[in-house]
């Protein structure tokens, strides 16, 4: 996987996490019907998506790290945690965080999302798409002259930088469409006949790209 194609996946992860209810739009929907407010929905996409940033490079920042030294065990240590995380989401669907009450604050928006992303394995599973960005490496812009990309097995701080923001933006984007699309015309009560089982698929997803991070 080269050039352009890591970001694209980079930014459908992202977009994956704002489609998901338990990342955040859903809690965002609750809060606005409860104040009956618009402006309590946008208040509080942006401490959810600060919270998942933060999981995210926390993730990132380890990763990154392990490639900086070249862990030659890295790769398949990251593919069993990843596989052996899916499994575990598979087993136990319900392992959410509980404690956050509907009346919150920016911080307990903040560190309940914190929570969420990482109970969810949400950075691990950008783990093959960093194995496959080349050191240093940012997204391709049109220029005269092409170097040669540096070679995988470092990830740059901007590099890496560049992936938690990519990322966190592409969710906060999709994420606060639904919740205003929700709010403002979709109403609730679609859930109840129109419900996908996202917490599967990602259980599914991470066990899938445990293994392709052995192959690419």
């Amino acid at each position: 996987m080269n050039g352009v194609w890591p970001w694209i996946a980079v930014a459908l992860l992202g977009a994956y996490h704002g489609v998901d209810p338990s990342m955040g739009w859903l809690f965002a929907v609750a809060l606005g019907l409860q104040d009956r407010s618009r402006k309590r929905v946008f208040a509080a996409l942006f401490p959810i998506a600060i919270g998942h940033l933060i999981s995210i490079a926390a993730v990132v920042a380890l990763i990154a790290s392990a490639m900086g030294r070249g862990f030659v065990w890295l790769r398949p240590l990251g593919a069993i945690v990843l596989a052996g995380f899916g499994i575990f989401r598979l087993r136990r669907p319900l392992a959410h965080p509980r404690w956050v009450a509907m009346r919150v604050g920016f911080f307990d928006l903040a560190l309940w999302s914190f929570l969420m992303a990482t109970a969810h394995g949400a950075g691990l599973m950008l783990f093959p798409i960093l194995m496959a960005i080349p050191a240093g490496a940012a997204p391709p812009m049109p220029h005269h002259h092409m170097p040669m990309p540096p070679p995988v097995g470092h990830l740059g701080p901007l590099t890496a930088a560049l992936v938690i923001v990519m990322h966190t933006s592409a969710m906060l984007l999709v994420m606060g469409s639904i919740a205003i699309a929700v709010y403002e015309w979709i109403g609730l009560k679609i859930l109840r006949s129109a419900w996908i089982n996202l917490d599967t698929i990602w259980a599914v997803a991470l066990i899938a790209a445990g293994l392709l991070s052995l192959v690419i």
